[in-house]
């Protein structure tokens, strides 16, 4: 079965139809750049254009990057603060003319990595963490998601983690591989006092590279390991939520 899966990010918003069957897209992914300033009216124009590229017909599941309750979205870190307490699945249903299913963008991918990934048949404690223009986090009980986590916004520094450890960070403050690794570690020994998870699963686009900063990460005692739907996992999550609901 396939059905259509968007993940609206910070920098880009790119979807396609996914192999429910394989977890796996079963076209390549169309991607265009989020919209500055990220308004509701101009992301739901983007996302539109994702989906028309393709011209489907059907459910589509889109993630958001921020707290989603009930298609509501109530939290907006790296978009326009006019998602907040918006009727997000309404507004993108009615742009679309689909049914729509919306998510936060972690829980999206990390739904994904346990069910076709990385995380696929481990129980106790997981986090799957997307590490992009934010710090995503989603957290797993026995293969069971706590939604909406928002772990990047945990205090690091003074400042939310994100803004110190995030791949954005790394690039607009040019940082090196090992800098930012270390940054990095720092963020995940606070994650992992916290909530001693078994695993740690590193996903978002930097996890293509894993082995420039994974190795470099010391004092973690929980396993780590990338994530192996990589940046296509929230699309599949998506497409996941949307074929449940």
């Amino acid at each position: 079965m396939e059905i259509f899966g968007v993940d609206i990010g910070g920098s880009g918003i790119k979807g396609a139809p996914v192999d429910l069957d394989r977890g796996d897209l079963a076209r390549e992914r169309h991607k265009v750049l989020t919209p500055h300033p990220a308004t509701p009216d101009d992301v739901a124009g983007a996302v539109a254009e994702v989906v028309g590229h393709f011209d489907w017909s059907g459910p589509v599941g889109i993630t958001f990057p921020g707290v989603v309750t009930s298609g509501v979205t109530r939290s907006a870190a790296n978009v326009d603060k006019g998602w907040i307490d918006l009727d997000a699945r309404t507004l993108l249903s009615d742009r679309l003319g689909l049914p729509v299913t919306v998510l936060n963008d972690a829980d999206a991918a990390g739904v994904a990595e346990m069910t076709f990934g990385a995380g696929r048949g481990r129980k106790g404690t997981v986090i799957v963490l997307t590490l992009g223009t934010g710090i995503g986090s989603a957290l797993f009980i026995d293969g069971r998601l706590v939604p909406n986590t928002e772990l990047g916004h945990l205090e690091l520094n003074g400042h939310d983690a994100e803004k110190h450890a995030s791949t954005k960070a790394k690039e607009d403050e040019d940082l090196s591989w090992h800098h930012w690794a270390h940054r990095v570690q720092k963020y995940l020994v606070h994650v992992e006092m916290l909530f001693s998870p078994e695993l740690f699963i590193i996903g978002g686009g930097v996890s293509r590279k894993a082995d420039k900063f994974l190795p470099l990460i010391e004092h973690v005692r929980s396993e780590m390991v990338p994530a192996e739907l990589q940046n296509n996992a929230g699309i599949v999550g998506a497409a996941m939520a949307a074929a449940g609901s």
